[in-house]
């Protein structure tokens, strides 16, 4: 898979685009089944036409350039969805840059600048309720009747229904808020799971006999909060155990986002590592209390119960 970012570097993929592409559009948050069902459509049209695959998202989410306070809290990062999209064995992500002057492209000028003349656009798929173009004046039909007249196809991918609701983000997020990790791994299409880089803490953990792994995720809020157990990928041959505390830290008056996860029997420091943390499941929910030896104690006791969900020998 090759990532474009920007539109203006579109020039440097020309060679393989020459012949045209086959194209999706989204924000494809979360890239759940939904999402898997439009990306097998896409490939399955570029292979049988021979041309490129590709998929068009957006950083920031037109909701978070117009309406910043009113955007939903990410299910993934763009880093985790470009690891997403390379699994699914797509050609290209085209990245573009949702500004001002993207936002105030005519449908018309969409269709012809990005399209016709950027993608080579031969096949179109996108969902039915698809809208784009300033003020979202361009619709499934704008495209069709564009398409018709530039020679490219449109399909429309109608909404996918799980349990008799659509699947969507929007549920997902939802689902997580609960949490009930079942149900969103079955919409996800795989368990839910996060990158992050491991930071320097203040190594609170390690004072109370529990060494922490730090973690920034790359976003500004988590979609889960609380204590799971979880597995951590990326630090040995297969994921690691452990347990984390994803929140705000209230008992140390803590503001911002916070990951800590302490992995079981593990003593190597892993500073600048990055890693992959998979939720295995939920323990309780994040929780203020009185002091750190009250803290230190109910750690000991997510430790012991966060070990007999991973069935692991207690301690």
């Amino acid at each position: 898979m090759r990532l474009i970012r920007g539109l203006h570097n579109l020039a440097n993929a020309q060679s393989a685009l020459r012949q045209g592409s086959v194209v999706t559009i989204g924000n494809f948050d979360g890239v759940h089944i939904g999402h898997q069902r439009v990306l097998d459509e896409l490939k399955q049209c570029a292979s049988q036409a021979k041309l490129p695959s590709v998929v068009m998202i957006f950083e920031p989410f037109p909701v978070e350039f117009f309406r910043p306070e009113d955007a939903p809290v990410r299910l993934m990062n763009l880093r985790e969805k470009l690891h997403a999209f390379e699994r699914t064995g797509v050609d290209f992500v085209l990245c573009v840059a949702f500004n001002a002057e993207f936002a105030n492209l005519s449908a018309q000028q969409f269709v012809i600048r990005v399209l016709q003349q950027g993608l080579k656009v031969r096949h179109l798929v996108v969902g039915d309720d698809f809208r784009f173009g300033h003020q979202r004046q361009g619709d499934f039909k704008f495209l069709k009747a564009q398409g018709k007249e530039l020679g490219f196809d449109v399909s429309a991918m109608s909404t996918f229904i799980v349990d008799a609701e659509r699947v969507s983000s929007t549920r997902i997020r939802e689902v997580l808020q609960i949490p009930d990790l079942a149900q969103a791994n079955y919409l996800l299409g795989h368990d839910f799971r996060f990158e992050g880089r491991v930071i320097h803490g203040q190594k609170l953990g390690r004072k109370i006999g529990f060494p922490t792994l730090n973690l920034n995720p790359k976003r500004i809020q988590m979609p889960v909060s609380g204590v799971f157990a979880v597995k951590v990928a990326g630090l040995a041959e297969q994921a690691w155990p452990g347990v984390a505390n994803i929140g705000v830290r209230p008992t140390v008056q803590g503001k911002q986002p916070s990951i800590e996860v302490h992995l079981f029997d593990w003593q190597t420091s892993v500073y600048g590592a990055h890693v992959e943390v998979r939720l295995e499941a939920f323990i309780r929910p994040e929780m203020k209390f009185n002091g750190l030896s009250e803290l230190q104690t109910q750690i000991a006791k997510d430790a012991a119960q966060a070990r007999q969900l991973l069935n692991l020998k207690p301690v």
